[in-house]
C-alpha cells in the first residue's frame, strides 16, 4: 500500500523553492553569479536541478525555461574557482576540505537528482558535475578539519561521493572519522553547542552517514540532540543560544531550521512530539527550500504524513548539567538560568568558546526578557560569569539555583635580590588582564577579590533573585534588557533607551516596581530588599549605571552590549539586593 503524502510539507517546499528559482533566474540576466562563493553557486546549482524533477514541477511549469542552462552555466562559472587540489577558492578558509565539502554535498545531490529524473538527458551538465566531483576526491580522501562539526560534513560529502560513485577509500576515510566518536554530552548537546551547526551539519550529516552505511546508531545521536531541542524551545518559537560556543550565542535562532530531521526522525522513531515540532518549524517557513527539495526526489519517505502531533507537556524542567542550563517551562512563563560559561576556566573570550554574561533570560508571552546581566567596575575584570551551576531541590516543584563567581586582580612587589636584573630587562608576560615585561611570576601579589553570588528561586511566574556582592568596593550595575516593541513604565528614564529603578526606593514601605508591557503580556521587575548585607542602607553608585564589557573588548574598542530596552539597579559594594521578576498578563 502506498505511504499517504503529506500534502501540505509538500506543496510548502515546491512554493519554497519556487520563490528560490526564481530569484535565481532573475540573477541570471546579469552579473551576479560571477562575485558569489563557491558555496552559494552549488546551492543554486541543486536548486534548480531540482526544480525540473517531476516530482517538485507535476504541471511542468519549468518547460522551457532552461533551468538546466542556467545551472551549467553556474557549473562552469564554479569549475573556474577549483583549484589545482580539487578544493574550491574562496572565502578566508584557504584550501579548506570542509569548506568545499559543502559544496560537493550540494553538487552529488544535483548530480544525483540529475539520474534519478532522466540517466540518458542533460549529459552536458551531468558531466561537468562529474568533473567537479571527481576531481575533489583526492582532497576530501585525505584532508582535514578544524572545528568538530567539519568532521561529519566532510563525511557526508564522502558518503555522497559514495552513491555517485562508489570507491572503498571514501567508506575508509568515513569510518576514520566516526571511529574518534562523535561529540555529543549526556544531555544530547554537541560540544559546540550551537543550534545553528547541529542543524545545519551534525544532524543532517549524520542522517546521510546513517542511511547509506547502515548505522542507525547515528540516528539514535540525532534523536538524543532532538530530544534536547525540545526542552531548548522558547515560547517565541526559537532554540535558546545563550550557552552556544560558536556565532549563534549571539542571535536567536528558529526551529525552522531543524525542519528535516524533525521529519525523518519523527518518522523513523514513530515520534508524535517530534512530529509536533516539525509542524511548529514547518509554520516558521521553509529554511532551505532546495535540500528540502532535493529530499523529496532522493529520499521520498520524507514526505510521508507524520504520526499525530503530541505537543510537550507543561510544567517541566530539564537541566543541563555539563553545559551548565536550566530551561523551567511553566504555563505563565519560561525561565532560562545559565551559568555555563567558558570564561572562568580559559580566561579570554575566544571564537569557538561560551561567552555570553547573560545570566538569566525570561518569556512571558509577547513580553520577553532577553539578557540579565550583572556588570561591575573591577580591574576591567568584565561582567559576571558563573562557573557553573548549583540546584537544590525543596518542596516539589520549588527549585533554586544559586551562580557563583569570585574574580581577584592583583598589585606586585618588588622583586627579591636575586631576581633583580641592574638592566631592568625583564619577561614579557601575561598576568590574566594584561601583559608586561615585569616577572610577575616572581613577584609577591597583593590580592583585591571580588566574591558574587546568585540565588534564583523558580517561581510558578518567573524567578525570584537574591544578589548578594562582597569584597573590594566597587560599583555594580544589574541590567535588564527586554526585546523592543513593547513599553517600560515605574523607572526614571536615562535617555537612549535606559532607565532605572532606584535601588534606595526598596527600602520603603511600597516596594520600588516596574513593568514591561507588550501587549497584553506584562513583566513586572519588583525590588524587596535592597540593602549592604547586613540590615544596612544600600550603598549608592558614584557613576551613573552602565554595563561593562571589560578590557577585552575595550581594548579592540568593541563590546557584546545587549541592545533593547534597558532596566538597571545600581549600587555599591557590599549589597544585596532581593528581587522579584515574574509575567504578569492583563485581564
Amino acid at each position: 500500500m502506498t505511504a499517504q503524502l503529506d500534502v501540505t510539507f509538500v506543496t510548502r517546499v515546491r512554493a519554497a523553492l519556487a520563490e528560490q528559482v526564481r530569484s535565481v533566474v532573475r540573477e541570471a540576466e546579469g552579473d551576479a553569479w560571477r562575485d558569489l562563493q563557491h558555496r552559494h553557486l552549488a546551492e543554486r546549482i541543486k536548486a534548480l536541478v531540482a526544480a525540473t524533477h517531476p516530482v517538485n514541477d507535476p504541471d511542468g511549469s519549468w518547460a522551457g525555461v532552461g533551468l538546466l542552462d542556467h545551472a551549467l552555466r553556474l557549473a562552469l562559472r564554479l569549475a573556474e574557482l577549483q583549484g589545482p587540489s580539487g578544493l574550491f577558492t574562496g572565502g578566508d578558509n584557504v584550501d579548506s576540505p570542509p569548506d568545499s565539502a559543502f559544496s560537493v554535498n550540494d553538487l552529488a545531490d544535483a548530480l544525483l537528482l540529475l539520474r534519478a529524473a532522466s540517466p540518458n538527458d542533460d549529459r552536458a551538465l551531468a558531466a561537468v558535475l562529474e568533473r567537479l566531483l571527481a576531481a575533489a576526491v583526492p582532497a576530501l580522501t585525505s584532508g582535514g578539519v578544524h572545528t568538530p562539526n567539519h568532521r561529519w560534513e566532510l563525511s557526508a560529502a564522502l558518503a555522497r561521493l559514495f552513491l555517485v560513485a562508489p570507491r572503498p577509500a571514501l567508506a575508509e576515510r568515513v569510518d576514520q572519522w566516526l571511529a574518534e566518536g562523535v561529540d555529543i554530552d549526556g544531555d544530547g548537546l554537541y560540544s559546540e553547542r550551537s543550534a545553528n551547526y547541529a542543524a545545519h551539519v551534525s544532524n543532517p550529516s549524520l542522517l546521510v552517514l546513517a542511511e547509506v552505511f547502515d548505522r542507525p546508531s547515528l540516528v539514535d545521536i540525532v534523536e538524543r540532540n532532538l530530544d534536547a531541542t525540545l526542552d531548548l524551545l522558547l515560547p517565541d518559537g526559537s532554540v535558546e543560544t545563550v550557552m552556544s560556543r560558536r556565532q549563534d550565542q549571539h542571535r536567536p535562532m528558529p526551529l525552522a531550521v531543524f525542519l528535516l530531521p524533525l521529519r525523518r526522525v519523527a518518522l523513523l522513531r514513530g515520534r508524535g512530539d517530534l512530529a509536533w515540532a516539525a509542524g511548529l518549524a514547518l509554520e516558521q517557513g521553509i529554511a532551505s527550500p532546495a535540500d528540502a527539495a532535493a529530499r523529496l526526489v532522493l529520499d521520498p519517505d520524507i514526505a510521508r504524513v507524520l504520526p499525530a502531533p503530541v505537543e510537550p507537556r507543561r510544567p517541566r524542567q530539564r537541566v543541563f548539567a555539563a553545559t551548565g542550563l536550566l530551561v523551567d517551562h511553566r504555563p505563565a512563563a519560561t525561565t532560562v538560568l545559565f551559568g555555563g560559561t567558558d570564561y572562568p576556566r580559559h580566561g579570554r573570550i575566544r571564537s569557538g568558546l561560551a561567552n555570553s554574561p547573560t545570566f538569566l533570560r525570561l518569556f512571558a508571552g509577547a513580553a520577553v526578557l532577553e539578557s540579565v546581566r550583572l556588570s561591575r567596575t573591577f580591574f576591567g575584570k568584565g561582567p559576571f560569569r558563573a562557573d557553573g551551576l548549583r540546584i537544590e531541590r525543596g518542596r516539589p516543584g520549588e527549585t533554586t539555583v544559586t551562580l557563583a563567581e569570585t574574580v581577584t586582580a592583583a598589585y606586585y612587589q618588588p622583586l627579591a635580590h636575586q631576581d633583580r636584573d641592574p638592566g631592568g630587562d625583564y619577561r614579557l608576560g601575561d598576568e590574566g588582564r594584561f601583559s608586561a615585561a615585569m616577572d610577575f611570576d616572581r613577584r609577591v601579589r597583593d590580592d583585591i577579590t571580588l566574591h558574587t553570588a546568585v540565588r534564583a528561586r523558580l517561581t510558578a511566574a518567573g524567578v525570584e533573585l537574591t544578589i548578594d556582592l562582597t569584597g573590594a568596593v566597587v560599583d555594580w550595575a544589574l541590567e535588564l534588557a527586554f526585546r523592543p516593541g513593547g513599553t517600560l513604565t515605574g523607572a526614571h528614564p536615562l535617555g537612549e533607551r535606559r532607565w532605572q529603578l532606584d535601588a534606595a526606593a526598596g527600602a520603603e514601605a511600597a516596594p520600588a516596581a516596574a513593568s514591561y508591557r507588550c501587549g497584553d503580556d506584562v513583566i513586572r521587575v519588583e525590588l524587596a530588599e535592597t540593602s549592604d548585607g547586613q540590615g544596612n542602607a544600600l550603598p549608592a553608585a558614584s557613576c551613573a549605571p552602565a554595563y561593562e564589557p571589560g578590557e577585552e573588548y575595550r581594548f579592540l574598542g568593541g563590546t557584546d552590549a545587549a541592545t533593547g530596552t534597558r532596566l538597571y539597579v545600581a549600587g555599591r559594594v557590599p549589597a544585596r539586593v532581593r528581587m522579584l521578576v515574574n509575567a504578569d498578563r492583563l485581564p
